[in-house]
């Protein structure tokens, strides 16, 4: 019996918890359906009195956001792509490829991470203007597309991919890169999703960087479009939540389509030793 009510206990605290965290993502859904004004009325509304859709209509057809969504999801896929493919193999390497001063490199890179990105930001701005990227996509795409904390991910990863098939795959004649290519990444698959998922997440729903590299309007992302709109039309709470669920979207049905995977990944990858 107490078994029992501990369990319905638990279970009611976690239905909590999902209330709270729940309500204010179907809010924001709600509020960008309601007519203008509504959101900001007292009491609050906590359901349309009719739904619109104008919202959204001068999200695409005023505010050119399809232009700034097309940028964030240019921006966010090539970044997820060149990140992928760089890390995996540079976190194979440091896990089973022996090259002089590998581990000595590896605990450089590692303390790396410990340096603030905004520290950072002022000489990669430079160095940008140095190769004449700044203004262009490329200059949020190349900064973005290798990290240490996806090395480190992988590399975790990889370290428990077993030495004796990569030995019977070289007995066998096979290459480096048709090893990696046709044993290693299929290995991979599961932590690869997760690197990809964390990687999209974060290109898509950043702000400071493309902010500094980005000068012409019709570059701008989505996040730095929506800021900007939030200061012209600081009054209009609808129009604000639409630009949201518009942003949130795309990362909502990535996560959907490829949770299994996910979250595969974030379990494997904690209990590698």
């Amino acid at each position: 019996m107490k078994s029992r009510l501990n369990t319905w206990l638990l279970h009611a605290v976690l239905l909590v918890a999902a209330v709270i965290t729940l309500y204010p993502l179907v809010w924001m859904v709600l509020a960008s359906l309601m007519p203008s004004g509504e959101a900001q009325s007292f009491p609050p509304r906590l359901w349309p009195s009719h739904v619109t859709l104008d919202h959204y209509r001068t999200l695409f057809e005023r505010l050119n956001i399809a232009r700034y969504f097309a940028n964030s999801l240019l921006i966010a896929s090539s970044v997820t792509f060149f990140s992928v493919l760089i890390n995996s193999m540079a976190g194979y390497a440091f896990a089973k490829l022996h090259f002089a001063g590998r581990d000595r490199l590896f605990q450089l890179l590692l303390a790396g991470l410990v340096i603030p990105a905004q520290v950072a930001m002022i000489p990669l701005f430079l160095l940008m203007k140095q190769l004449g990227l700044i203004n262009t996509y490329w200059a949020v795409i190349l900064p973005a597309s290798a990290s240490i904390f996806g090395i480190f991910l992988v590399r975790q990863y990889a370290m428990a991919v077993p030495n004796a098939l990569l030995d019977a795959a070289r007995i066998d004649g096979a290459g480096e890169w048709r090893i990696y290519r046709s044993i290693v990444l299929p290995l991979l698959r599961p932590i690869l999703v997760t690197l990809g998922v964390f990687t999209f997440m974060a290109t898509w729903n950043d702000f400071m960087w493309p902010l500094v590299a980005l000068i012409d309007g019709d570059l701008r992302t989505l996040p730095v479009a929506l800021a900007i709109l939030s200061g012209e039309h600081v009054q209009d709470t609808e129009l604000m939540m639409a630009g949201s669920v518009v942003t949130l979207l795309p990362v909502l049905l990535l996560f959907v389509f490829v949770q299994r995977y996910y979250l595969t990944g974030i379990v494997a990858g904690s209990i590698k030793e």
